[in-house]
């Protein structure tokens, strides 16, 4: 059969290179492949991230303050670390049918790419389960490259929360008592920005690990493969400019989409917490 597209439309030369050949060969809409995927890992991930992050802060600040003061400063990066991995390990499932609906080339205009489950039942169909009694087994590739995201995912978050607490305590603090929703959307808005840049920024390279894995045709292989051999690979074939391939979008999504979950879930506690007090 007759490809449709030479080798050369899936080489891309940058982040413009890649929107414009998905927009002539696919089409415009395609550019948000794997939105609703992307919908269905991002609500139970705050939903498991946000409140588990504030649970574990407050203890350990607590904690420390009472038994090791010198550690309380450290409570951020621990707690985020822990919520986060609790977050990643149950999501990991929808991240890995949202990487590979993403990943997917040459889907040509008018055909509907496959969905969440469609994907996912791809994925299961690759790998011979065995009789009945090791059936469960199989499911374990629905967490392909889970070890990846985790490494990419716990020093984002680590990196993420303890840049962002200074910066928005300094922030709240110029506000002072007269702080009102406006001042902490701004507040917290313009301090997530600045964390999930940096931590995007950071790590980079683990997220390019993290996505060789989970596009692996072969499951086996990318059950066997570690992230520190995929990063050796990808050191050998692209140097330094391979370990940091689309870091600008990476860091283009990461500084805003921090700063807008953190900035509302704030004023929605803010909220909250006023009305509990009016009444």
């Amino acid at each position: 059969m007759t490809p449709l597209c030479p080798p050369s439309c899936f080489e891309y030369k940058g982040t413009l290179d890649v929107f414009y050949k998905i927009i002539r060969q696919e089409g415009f809409s395609r550019l948000w492949r794997g939105t609703n995927a992307g919908l269905a890992l991002a609500i139970p991930t705050v939903a498991i991230y946000l409140p588990c992050y504030d649970i574990f802060r407050d203890w350990l600040e607590n904690f420390s303050s009472k038994n090791a003061p010198q550690f309380t400063p450290y409570a951020p990066l621990v707690a985020g670390s822990i919520a986060r991995s609790l977050a990643c390990i149950t999501c990991s499932p929808i991240e890995l049918a949202r990487t590979r609906m993403q990943a997917q080339k040459g889907i040509p205009m008018g055909v509907k790419p496959p969905g969440i489950l469609k994907t996912l039942f791809g994925v299961l169909s690759a790998v011979k389960i065995e009789p009945m009694q090791n059936n469960f087994k199989g499911l374990f590739v629905l967490w392909t490259g889970v070890g990846a995201q985790l490494a990419r995912d716990v020093p984002f978050s680590a990196i993420c929360w303890s840049t962002l607490e200074p910066v928005r305590r300094r922030l709240l603090r110029l506000v002072g008592d007269e702080a009102n929703g406006s001042s902490i959307l701004g507040a917290n808005f313009s301090a997530g920005f600045i964390a999930g840049s940096i931590a995007a920024a950071a790590t980079c390279p683990l997220d390019v690990a993290k996505t060789r894995r989970q596009i692996e045709k072969d499951p086996m292989k990318a059950m066997k493969t570690s992230t520190r051999q995929t990063l050796m690979k990808v050191w050998r074939d692209g140097g330094v400019r391979g370990l940091f391939m689309g870091v600008g979008p990476r860091v283009g999504r990461a500084g805003p989409s921090v700063g807008i979950v953190v900035s509302f879930y704030e004023v929605v506690k803010h909220l909250v917490h006023q009305r509990q007090v009016a009444s």
